[in-house]
C-alpha cells in the first residue's frame, strides 16, 4: 500500500474539510455550520463530492469579523 504524501510542516493545505475548517478559525463544526448559513464565513466549493473550503477565503471573513473594539487592556486597569 502506497503511503499517502503528506505536506512539508510548514506549509499549510489550501483546501480544509468541514472539521479542519472549524478547526482553523476556532469553532466547533456546528458553530462553523452557523457562520457559513448566515454569509460570516464563504461557501464552501465543490471538487466532485467533496465540499472544500478555501483557506485564503476563511482568512478574509475572518478578518472581516466584528473585533473587540475596546481598546483598554484590562491588565493595564491599575485595581
Amino acid at each position: 500500500m502506497k503511503a499517502r504524501p503528506e505536506l512539508p510542516g510548514n506549509l499549510a493545505p489550501r483546501g480544509l474539510n468541514r472539521g479542519l475548517a472549524a478547526v482553523y478559525i476556532g469553532v466547533s463544526p456546528s458553530k462553523f455550520d452557523q457562520l457559513v448559513a448566515d454569509g460570516r464565513m464563504p461557501p464552501p466549493r465543490q471538487i466532485d463530492g467533496r465540499r472544500v473550503w478555501d483557506r485564503l477565503q476563511l482568512d478574509q471573513a475572518f478578518d472581516a469579523l466584528p473585533g473587540n473594539d475596546n481598546d483598554e487592556n484590562p491588565w493595564d486597569v491599575a485595581c
